[in-house]
């Protein structure tokens, strides 16, 4: 991996790129509350202890893990990430751990798994409260004794790789409800770092529309005063992701040298969306395209769940209410057949 040439935070004290395999995103934190978030990754990139990422769907979790990778003294190794949740279970324990030829049908030679190849490096396991119970133990194992063995062979060998999880999910709330390991839970929560979600860091939102339209080939080099008030109001259920992809499509809909209101996504102008209120001049809808304040909640609470991959849990915190009372809103506002 080359080496990182980016000017030094003098807020947080890092490097604040995030390497890929085709370039380097850069963060952008100019809200305390992601400065702190920041500050509390620099002290982390000296260990080698675990880390547990935790935050809502779009935060930017595999950026600050892989931000955590680039200032530590494992930079120069693999940086290799992998998606527990996109895997089926067999796959997953061949994909980790390896196999050994003749392991299964189809395993004509053997195979180093994630763990051989991030060593020296940095294992990141993402959406880690979706693994299967039965390779968490397996999981815990290899952490526990610093080894790993291939599907297939009866051999052990020694791994050094550090290991960041992340999850959109209450990892304490899935212990209690048998579907994560105590033990693993104690294993892995070494140190925290818990990324704020975008409604919670209001002064990186121009900052960051203005980054991402920079990063759009050929894109308008502007946003016009409406598109601020727009993307100030508006609440980004689906956080940062949510916000490139509405970048994305003014930078992809814009006639002129600047991305105008009627050139975002429809959720952020239309009547009756979310980020058509708050006092913003939203035009004079017809009649017939008004919604019942009802329809407008259910329509903001099916985006909230969308985002937060169908999790009624972080959906109702996300919304800052009881999940019995979202359960309540949704059943409620069910359409009738």
């Amino acid at each position: 991996m080359e080496p990182l040439v980016s000017c030094t935070c003098s807020v947080c004290g890092l490097v604040p790129r995030a390497p890929l395999l085709h370039g380097a995103t850069e963060l952008v934190a100019e809200s305390a509350a992601m400065q702190r978030t920041l500050r509390r990754v620099a002290r982390f990139a000296a260990s080698s202890a675990p880390v547990v990422i935790l935050g809502e769907t779009g935060t930017g979790k595999e950026v600050i893990a892989r931000v955590l990778h680039a200032n530590s003294a494992r930079a120069g190794h693999p940086f290799v990430p992998v998606n527990v949740a996109a895997l089926p279970s067999e796959l997953l324990e061949s994909e980790l751990f390896g196999h050994g030829k003749g392991a299964f049908t189809g395993a004509t030679t053997a195979r180093r798994g994630l763990f051989e190849a991030a060593t020296r490096g940095t294992l990141f396991l993402d959406e880690i409260g979706e693994m299967p119970l039965p390779l968490q133990a397996k999981l815990l194992r290899a952490l526990q004794d610093g080894e790993v063995r291939r599907v297939g062979e009866n051999r052990s060998f020694a791994v050094d790789a550090r290991i960041v999880c992340a999850t959109h999910r209450d990892l304490a709330a899935r212990v209690r409800e048998g579907a994560f390991r105590e033990d693993l839970f104690y294993r892995l929560k070494v140190l925290t770092i818990r990324v704020p979600p975008l409604r919670q860091r209001r002064d990186d939102i121009l900052p960051l529309a203005r980054h991402l339209l920079e990063r759009e080939p050929g894109a308008p080099h502007g946003l016009t005063d409406a598109v601020r008030a727009r993307l100030l109001a508006y609440p980004w259920p689906g956080n940062v992701r949510e916000l490139q992809n509405a970048v994305r499509h003014g930078a992809a809909l814009a006639s002129g040298p600047v991305v105008d209101v009627e050139d975002l996504p429809e959720e952020l102008w239309a009547p009756g969306g979310v980020g058509a209120c708050d006092g913003l001049d939203a035009g004079h809808p017809a009649p017939e395209q008004l919604r019942t304040l009802a329809e407008v909640e259910r329509a903001h609470i099916l985006r909230v769940l969308d985002a937060c991959g169908g999790s009624r849990t972080e959906a109702a915190r996300t919304l800052g209410i009881a999940r019995n009372t979202l359960w309540r809103k949704l059943r409620d506002a069910a359409p009738v057949e």
